[in-house]
């Protein structure tokens, strides 16, 4: 394992060799371990970085350096959206800019980079009120009941390193523009497997808001999802709405 302490004026990303990493513009520690996957392991459990998103880890993690956050949003490129794509930039400012509030989503990311952030300096130091987790439709290649043991992994590394955060686990979102297309089957039986982590569990709940987002037959539109798949403003909102109720309950505070 190397241990390497950068700090550089200008925003750099460069891999120097398997296991070094050089970056950005404020002093960062990195610990970047070399990890096989044993043969035979859920690959969506085992923690893993990826070379090509180092740069977004430490700017996450010079977020972390700032100090506290009230509320953060932890996912992949859905999530990401939030605060770094012109669809959820506007929604944002109005609902949560005023709030202590960050989003830590990577696009492409899968439940097991999601974890090795987590396990790596994405939460050290911080408590948030409030987590919303939204992972898993990238683990195209894991069964479902792999994806949902990558999602409880993430969820107890949570609840290990933040014990007086609640959080809120959201069903993966639906995507494909028909009702008929596999990945709705796929997503549906992953949600299924993740629901119970929020029964019986005063620091855990589980929210599946995907029907809001589809019309009454259950299709996806271009004006919520413009790639089935990614959010449009619209669907940004639509999220806000849903969510809102659980944000104003563990903050403490109304819109």
């Amino acid at each position: 394992m190397n241990i390497i302490n950068i700090k550089y004026l200008m925003v750099v990303f460069v891999i120097i060799s398997s296991n070094t990493f050089v970056s950005a513009d404020s002093e960062i520690t990195i610990n970047w371990p070399i990890a096989s996957i044993p043969k035979g392991a859920n690959s969506a459990a085992f923690a893993v970085p990826r070379n090509d998103w180092m740069e977004c880890f430490a700017r996450n993690c010079k977020r972390v350096k700032k100090g506290q956050i009230d509320l953060l949003f932890q996912g992949d490129s859905i999530t990401a959206g939030w605060n770094y794509s012109s669809s959820g930039m506007p929604v944002w400012k109005e609902r949560y800019c005023s709030f202590n509030a960050a989003t830590f989503g990577i696009g492409g990311d899968r439940t097991e980079n999601v974890l090795w952030r987590i396990q790596n300096g994405e939460l050290d130091g911080l408590s948030p009120k409030l987590i919303v987790l939204m992972i898993g439709t990238n683990n195209h290649w894991n069964t479902p009941a792999q994806v949902a043991d990558g999602i409880k992994e993430i969820v107890h590394e949570m609840r290990k390193r933040c014990p007086n955060t609640h959080i809120l686990l959201l069903g993966i979102f639906p995507r494909g523009e028909k009702v008929s297309d596999p990945l709705r089957a796929r997503i549906k039986s992953i949600n299924k497997l993740i629901s119970t982590l929020g029964i019986n569990n005063k620091a855990v709940s589980y929210l599946d808001i995907g029907k809001a987002f589809m019309s009454e037959d259950g299709t996806l539109t271009k004006e919520i999802m413009p790639d089935f798949l990614h959010l449009s403003t619209k669907g940004y909102r639509i999220w806000a709405d849903q969510i809102q109720g659980i944000i104003e309950k563990h903050l403490s505070l109304k819109k």
